[in-house]
């Protein structure tokens, strides 16, 4: 172990040493004598609580999602909840979901127990919810906060723990540091406080949720339909759905909104239907990639369906993919799926006569400026956030207060949406039910989304966007991350692709009125722009890009110049 460092020779000393971990995860640990690189990796850092949570490898470590690291968080989590919610009358409570994730049943149920053993009621769902349910079920059980045990999209080795406030929105950065204090303060494994599962039930502090839970959410999320009633009359028959659940937890909630607003043409991809923690039929169940719809386009194509839909694992990210003019199915990037979804739903609002005089559309600074075109279009505000849902949930919260605005759609370049103000957290049930109901209901008139996109890019101009993202894992590949932020922080560009920089913007030093955040913006004389955003949640550094042209043709090769040399900078 000499290749060790001294911090990750302590940390591994001092679990070998508790009495409090047990002995098959000591037996892992000594096992990996001979394995001095993943033995460092494990264990010369604790895995960070971000903005978000815990997300990482699982295994035995202090820098590994394990029992021991879920309950040392809970605790910590359980004396923000108590001091901060203390006084409030009767019992606070936590709504607790989990994905099809491995140990996702076992994190879950740890997580509950030690806030029983706080004191705190843990409402617990039996089986596998997405991640928009749980939001929702906070708010609609008035809890105090929640949990959802996931790692998203990640790779299957991955789980996460995601923590939620009060209004159903996951904490913002003041909430999170307070948690961050609260976890530091937990002296060691045995000072987190637990109860066997027989003491919770009996003591009333460990609460199963079920059935009714679940129709109060997809009762919900059906509301926000636009046009069931048309749906339901003679668009949902004719309409072909092909939809995936990538082995997810969106398979029920995604089938039964269909259902409840009209929707009887569904074909659900049945080597991809059932929960698999190995996520065994794609590289990545990422509705991002073309390659996850690989089955679904098979299926499709079989069928002649209209459209293809896939979620992701926790079910609160949502892929589309339409036919051109040519009948070839098309996948959708997260921008254009907004601006379909934006131009729909406030179109149909207007039309309606109840589109709100103080709408307003929420997007995150790396999403594209198509929506917010569309978006002001129909006289709607439009606000940047940090990238993050939660702080579009914020905002949803204060304008929910205050009055300011009406919410009207918020959304992310990475596939994250949501409309109407039951949640906090973006929802790909929503999501797939008002692109699918968006596709049928212009099929009436003839229409293809991707004629509708066409149509926009007219409208609006021609947005062409790209992400690229670079993994660099371990210890080594953060401090390259962190290199790499400095050198374009320290040294921007004059010109990229032979146009000038027209500004910098520098999101750590806090800017318009937003936290700071460890991101680089750079805009361009001609109205171009890329950001450069370390990932919150994988070992990553992502580059994000956009440009608008005169035709697609002129944005696409202006955006292939752009991508090359901002990229052959970053690998340099």
């Amino acid at each position: 172990m000499s290749q060790l460092s001294e911090q990750s020779m302590n940390n591994i000393e001092q679990w070998l040493q508790d009495s409090y971990i047990d002995e098959d995860t000591k037996r892992e640990l000594r096992n990996l004598e001979q394995e001095p690189q993943e033995l460092e990796d494990r264990f010369y850092k604790d895995l960070e609580f971000g903005t978000g949570g815990l997300r990482g490898i699982i295994g035995a470590g202090s820098n590994r999602i394990n029992r021991y690291t879920i309950g040392k968080a809970t605790q910590g989590f359980a004396q923000f909840i108590l001091k901060s919610y203390g006084k409030a009358e009767g019992k606070p409570s936590v709504v607790i979901a989990y994905d099809s994730r491995h140990f996702s049943p076992e994190f879950a149920l740890e997580a509950a127990l030690v806030l029983a053993g706080n004191g705190i009621v843990a409402k617990l769902f039996p089986s596998l919810r997405t991640t928009p349910q749980l939001s929702f079920s906070v708010r609609d059980l008035g809890a105090t906060g929640g949990i959802v045990i996931t790692a998203s999209h990640n790779p299957p080795e991955y789980n996460g723990y995601k923590v939620y406030n009060a209004e159903g929105g996951q904490l913002i950065p003041h909430e999170a540091e307070q948690v961050i204090q609260y976890i530091k303060e937990v002296e060691g494994f045995s000072a987190v406080k637990k109860l066997t599962q027989a003491e919770a039930e009996a003591q009333g502090l460990l609460v199963w949720l079920g059935e009714a839970d679940d129709d109060a959410f997809i009762r919900t999320v059906a509301q926000q339909s636009m046009n069931s009633d048309l749906i339901r009359s003679s668009l949902g028959k004719d309409f072909a759905i092909v939809y995936t659940p990538l082995h997810g937890t969106g398979n029920i909630p995604v089938r039964k909104t269909f259902e409840a607003i009209g929707f009887t043409n569904v074909h659900v991809v049945p080597e991809q239907e059932q929960p698999d923690a190995e996520f065994s039929t794609v590289k990545s169940p990422n509705p991002e990639e073309r390659e996850a719809f690989t089955l679904a386009m098979k299926l499709g194509q079989e069928l002649d369906a209209d459209i293809l839909i896939g979620t992701d694992p926790d079910c609160d990210r949502m892929g589309a993919v339409v036919k051109d003019k040519d009948g070839k199915y098309i996948v959708l990037s997260g921008n254009q799926s907004g601006a379909i979804m934006i131009h729909y739903l406030l179109s149909q609002l207007k039309e309606a006569g109840k589109l709100p005089d103080n709408g307003v559309v929420i997007k995150t600074i790396v999403t594209s400026e198509m929506g917010a075109s569309i978006a002001r279009h129909y006289g709607a505000e439009v606000l940047n956030t940090l990238t993050g849902f939660k702080y579009i949930g914020e905002k949803m919260t204060q304008f929910e207060q205050s009055g300011e605005y009406t919410y009207l759609f918020g959304y992310e370049e990475s596939y994250g949406y949501l409309s109407g103000n039951y949640a906090r957290d973006k929802d790909a049930v929503l999501a797939a039910m008002l692109i699918a109901e968006a596709g049928a209901y212009y099929k009436g008139q003839g229409k293809t989304l991707y004629d509708v996109l066409e149509e926009l890019y007219e409208q609006f101009g021609y947005f062409q966007e790209r992400l690229e993202s670079r993994t660099l894992k371990g210890k080594d590949g953060l401090a390259q991350i962190q290199s790499k932020m400095t050198d374009w922080r320290n040294q921007p560009p004059l010109e990229i692709a032979g146009v000038q920089v027209k500004e910098v913007l520098d999101y750590s030093i806090g800017l318009d009125g937003l936290p700071q955040e460890n991101v680089l913006k750079f805009m361009l004389e001609d109205g171009s722009w890329f950001c450069l955003r370390p990932s919150g949640t994988e070992p990553k550094i992502k580059v994000y890009f956009a440009v608008r042209g005169e035709s697609l043709n002129n944005a696409e090769e202006r955006i292939v110049m752009l991508v090359q040399e901002v990229m052959s900078r970053v690998d340099a």
